[in-house]
């Protein structure tokens, strides 16, 4: 009796066979970042991130527990901190501009399924933060979104449209409530703990 390797015909084999190795990749690829993400130094857990293509500026702090998907995507300006147990998608494309703040347990999406197509395809499409923007805790932006400069997100919002610069929003969905004053100077400087 013929394998069940033996009897799937070798183009469907071959199909697989790159399916496999692309998810084995992949996971492995998610599952080392994970691990990254609980080592004690930030110097080893920017050292991993810009070798798995992150772009990071200086005085860039990244917390503990960062889940990084497609690092080669994303771009981090300088003297931006993100804090812990943050998401950052990279596979639409990300950029956070110069001294952001990602509270903690924030989370970026740059691609989610779509509900209304008949084969829940996905569509993806880069998400811009800009300069001085503070995302608070738990706070989600959905893919296709622009966070302008200056602007505040509240914390648990969940942002599914642009955010004007320096607007304060709030809200599921994130609805302006206010606004910021436009004189902001502050630059962090990328010092925190060793071990955070």
């Amino acid at each position: 009796m013929a394998s069940l390797r033996q009897r799937v015909p070798a183009p469907v084999r071959d199909a697989l066979g790159g399916l496999v190795s692309w998810n084995a990749r992949n996971g492995l690829a998610l599952l080392t970042a994970d691990m990254v993400g609980t080592l004690p130094s930030r110097r080893a857990r920017m050292a991993y991130y810009r070798r798995s293509g992150l772009s990071a500026e200086a005085r860039v702090v990244i917390h503990r527990g960062l889940e990084l998907r497609n690092a080669g995507e994303i771009s981090i300006g300088a003297g931006t901190i993100i804090g812990f147990d943050c998401v950052l998608d990279g596979r639409g494309g990300l950029v956070l501009g110069e001294n952001v703040n990602l509270s903690s347990e924030v989370a970026i999406w740059t691609m989610q399924h779509d509900h209304r197509d008949p084969e829940f395809g996905v569509v993806a499409r880069r998400v811009f933060v800009e300069d001085r923007a503070w995302l608070s805790f738990r706070s989600t932006v959905l893919p296709g979104v622009t966070i302008g400069e200056g602007a505040v997100v509240a914390a648990g919002a969940v942002v599914t449209k642009d955010v004007a610069p320096f607007a304060i929003v709030a809200g599921i969905p994130a609805v302006q409530v206010s606004e910021r004053p436009r004189d902001l100077k502050y630059e962090f400087s990328g010092q925190a703990a060793w071990f955070v």
